[in-house]
């Protein structure tokens, strides 16, 4: 299942407004082929649905969900640590956080600081929490994923360097695209993962070459702080890291899942 958060025109039923839904259609449709159906209420738990529905190209995709916190993972592709210029990566999953002011959705923009002049793309499998996680044991862990989506942990790579640590590089409003949906029936251990630039592939990864899998993940971070319902957490990069400037657009791929799309703007 794919849950959408849209913005719906108004209908008999209700009027317009923000709310979620399915996405419905083949996954290799077009976009133009898909229609969103409009659930009752959030999608933590049963889901029911209200009978509205339109057209994907009606409604205004929203980030999929409007997480507490993004907990993201540095270095968790052994290639992409190496050309970060550190060989091997981290033994242990090595955790930063990024604001929940940070998320946006697809089709929204990437705003550029005017404080950098050197702002990255780095695609990513993100994984939405389904459920309160505390002190979760690995082999539990997926148990309590409601559903994975595409990311970019958009860096200011200049402020990163120079800071050492990542919160200023990494918190910027807008900084977190995610989306278009969150896809709930999906196997994450292998899937093949994008990027694009204005159409021309920079990475090309796939999950399997994680150094740290999502179990571990799960288990790691919970053990440090509780994961609550819609919660975020953003799995590592592939190598391939590049800069982007205005103008561009960024094209997140990633199997089973789909594309999020955004436009990149001078703030």
């Amino acid at each position: 299942m794919r849950i959408a958060r849209f913005v719906q025109p108004g209908s008999a039923n209700a009027p317009s407004g923000v709310t979620w839904g399915t996405v419905e259609g083949q996954p290799d449709a077009t976009r133009d082929a898909l229609t969103v159906a409009a659930i009752d209420g959030h999608p933590f738990g049963p889901i029911t649905f209200t009978g509205d529905r339109w057209a994907i190209d009606d409604v205004r995709l929203l980030s999929p969900i409007l997480p507490s916190k993004v907990v993201a993972l540095g270095k968790n592709y052994a290639d992409h640590a190496k050309e970060m210029g550190d060989a091997p990566p981290p033994e242990t999953p090595m955790i930063f956080m990024k604001p929940s002011t940070s998320v946006i959705g697809d089709g929204d923009a990437v705003r550029l600081p005017a404080s950098s002049n050197e702002v990255h793309y780095e695609g990513e499998l993100a994984v939405v929490m389904g459920r309160p996680a505390r002190n979760v044991a690995r082999e539990d862990a997926l148990a309590y994923v409601l559903g994975y989506a595409a990311a970019n942990d958009v860096t200011a790579r200049d402020q990163q360097r120079a800071d050492v640590q990542f919160t200023r590089s990494k918190s910027y409003d807008s900084f977190c695209p995610l989306g278009p949906w969150i896809e709930t029936v999906l196997d994450p251990a292998d899937l093949r993962l994008v990027t694009r630039v204005n159409g021309k592939v920079k990475q090309d990864g796939r999950t399997s070459q994680m150094v740290h899998d999502i179990a571990t993940q799960i288990a790691f971070i919970s053990g440090v702080m509780t994961l609550l319902p819609g919660d975020v957490i953003l799995t590592g990069t592939p190598a391939g890291v590049g800069p982007i400037v205005a103008g561009d657009l960024v094209e997140i791929e990633i199997e089973g899942i789909g594309i999020l799309r955004n436009p990149v703007v001078r703030a």
